[in-house]
C-alpha cells in the first residue's frame, strides 16, 4: 500500500469512502473539519464565542450609555482584555504543565458564573460603573488563564498537514462569531437592555464545556521547565528570544496591536462621532457585524483559496491593504459606505493575522506551544486594550480626534509592511509549507 509522508493513507481512504470519493486538498479548512475531535471542540467553542461577542459588542455601547465617556469605554475594554497582557504567560505555563482539560473546563465554568453576576448587576437602574468594570475584569482574568490552553490543543486535533486549515478555521470562528454575536446581541440590547444579553452569554459556555469534555486530545505534554520563580513564568519569553522568526512575529504583532488596532475597541466612538450612529441601535450592530463578516471571509480565504499559497508572502501586502482601507474607513462621514468599507477592513485585517498565526504555528514544537501561544494571545488580545485605553485618553484629553488616532495606526501598519518582507522572514526560519 502506498503511504504519504505522514502515513495518512488509511485516513484518506476512510474520508474518501465517507464522502463519496470526492477529492479534497490537505491543509484546507475542509480537510480539518473531517477530524471528529476537531469538529467537537470547534463547534462547542464556536457557540460559546457567539455568546462572548454578544457580550463584547454590547459592553462598549453599555459603558457609553452608562457614563457618556469615551475614556470609560476604553477602561471597560481594557478590563475585558487587559488581563491577557499580564496573565497570559501564567496561562501558557499552565497549558504546558497541567491537565489541559481540567484547566479549560474550570475556566469556562467560572466565566459562566461571572457572566451571570454581570447580568444581575446590569438589572440595577444605575449600577456603579466601578462594579461593572470589576466584574468585567474578573472575567478577563479567568479568560487569560484558560485561553493559551485552548490555542495549544487546537493544532493537536488534526494531523500536521491539515494545520493550515485548522488555524484558518480558528480565525473564521473568532470572526464569524463577531457577525452572529453582535447581530443577536444588538437586537436583544435594543429591545430588552443589557442584562438578558449577559445572561444568554453565560449559558453559551455550556456548549464549550460539552465539547471540551467529549473530545479526545493530549491532556499533558512532555514539557520540562527546570527554571523556578519568575524565570519559570517567563520561560516562553526565553523560547522566543532564542528564535529569530518567533521574535520577529511577536514584535510585529505587539506593535501592530498597540498602534493600529485601537479602532476595534473604539468602534462605538467611531460610529457615533464619524457616522452619526447610536451605539445602542441596530445600525451599529450591523456595522460591527459587517466588520466581523469581512474578517471571517479573510480567514476563510487563507484556509481555502489561498490554502496552498505561501503565507509568508501574504503578510506584507496584507499590511499595505489594511493601512489603505483603515484610512478609507475613517475618512467617511456617513453610515452608508461604512458598512461595505468596514467589511473590507475586516478582510484585510485577518488576511494578515491568519497568515502570521499560520507561520507561527507551523514553526512551533508541541511542548513549547502553550507558552509561545500565550505570548501570541498577549500580543493579539492583551495589547489591543492598552492601545484602546491610550487612544480613548488621547481622543478625550487632547486636540486629536478619533480619526487622528486611526490614521496613526495606518502609518504604523505601513512601517510593518516594510519590515515584513518574505525574504526577511525566510532568512529567520519561516517556511512556505
Amino acid at each position: 500500500m502506498l503511504r504519504d509522508r505522514d502515513g495518512a493513507d488509511v485516513e484518506r481512504v476512510e474520508d474518501a469512502l465517507v464522502d463519496g470519493d470526492v477529492a479534497y486538498q490537505r491543509g484546507t479548512a475542509q480537510a480539518a473539519l473531517r477530524h471528529r475531535d476537531f469538529r467537537i471542540v470547534y463547534l462547542g467553542t464556536f457557540a460559546s464565542n457567539i455568546g462572548t461577542w454578544m457580550q463584547n459588542v454590547i459592553l462598549g455601547a453599555y459603558a457609553l450609555k452608562l457614563t457618556g465617556s469615551a475614556g470609560f469605554v476604553g477602561l471597560v475594554y481594557f478590563c475585558q482584555l487587559g488581563p491577557l497582557l499580564f496573565l497570559s504567560t501564567t496561562g501558557g505555563l499552565l497549558a504546558d504543565t497541567v491537565d489541559r482539560r481540567k484547566l479549560l473546563v474550570w475556566s469556562q465554568v467560572v466565566q459562566l458564573a461571572l457572566s451571570l453576576g454581570l447580568a444581575a448587576l446590569a438589572l440595577a437602574e444605575r449600577p456603579p460603573p466601578a462594579a461593572v468594570a470589576a466584574v468585567v475584569f474578573a472575567i478577563g482574568v479567568v479568560n487569560a488563564l484558560g485561553a493559551p490552553a485552548l490555542s495549544a490543543i487546537l493544532p493537536t486535533l488534526v494531523p500536521r498537514e491539515d494545520l493550515t486549515g485548522a488555524v484558518a478555521l480558528g480565525s473564521v470562528q473568532m470572526n464569524l462569531s463577531r457577525v452572529i454575536g453582535p447581530a443577536i446581541g444588538a437586537a436583544l440590547y435594543a429591545r430588552l437592555d443589557a442584562a438578558p444579553v449577559f445572561a444568554v452569554n453565560a449559558l453559551t459556555y455550556v456548549f464549550a464545556v460539552v465539547g471540551l469534555t467529549r473530545a479526545s486530545y493530549p491532556r499533558r505534554t512532555d514539557a520540562v521547565v527546570d527554571a523556578r520563580g519568575l524565570r519559570r513564568l517567563l520561560s516562553g519569553v526565553g523560547i522566543v528570544r532564542r528564535d529569530p522568526l518567533l521574535s520577529q512575529l511577536l514584535v510585529t504583532l505587539f506593535s501592530f496591536s498597540f498602534f493600529s488596532l485601537a479602532f476595534v475597541g473604539l468602534m462605538p466612538v467611531i460610529a457615533q462621532d464619524l457616522f452619526g450612529m447610536d451605539p445602542k441601535g441596530d445600525p451599529y450592530g450591523v456595522l460591527y457585524a459587517c466588520f466581523g463578516l469581512g474578517a471571517a471571509l479573510g480567514a476563510t480565504t487563507v484556509g481555502t483559496v489561498l490554502a496552498n499559497r505561501s503565507k509568508v508572502r501574504l503578510i506584507r501586502p496584507g499590511f499595505v491593504a489594511f493601512a489603505a482601507v483603515l484610512g478609507w474607513f475613517v475618512a467617511l462621514d456617513r453610515p452608508g459606505p461604512a458598512y461595505a468599507v468596514g467589511a473590507v477592513l475586516g478582510y484585510a485585517y485577518f488576511i494578515v493575522i491568519t497568515s502570521m498565526s499560520t507561520v507561527l504555528q507551523q514553526h512551533l514544537r508541541d511542548d513549547e506551544r502553550g507558552r509561545v501561544m500565550a505570548l501570541w494571545i498577549m500580543g493579539f488580545g492583551g495589547t489591543v486594550p492598552v492601545g484602546v485605553l491610550v487612544g480613548g485618553w488621547v481622543e478625550e484629553h487632547t486636540a486629536a480626534t478619533i480619526r487622528h488616532v486611526a490614521l496613526a495606526g495606518c502609518a504604523w501598519a505601513l512601517v510593518l509592511a516594510a519590515w515584513s518582507g518574505a525574504a526577511r522572514l525566510r532568512r529567520k526560519g519561516a517556511t512556505d509549507g
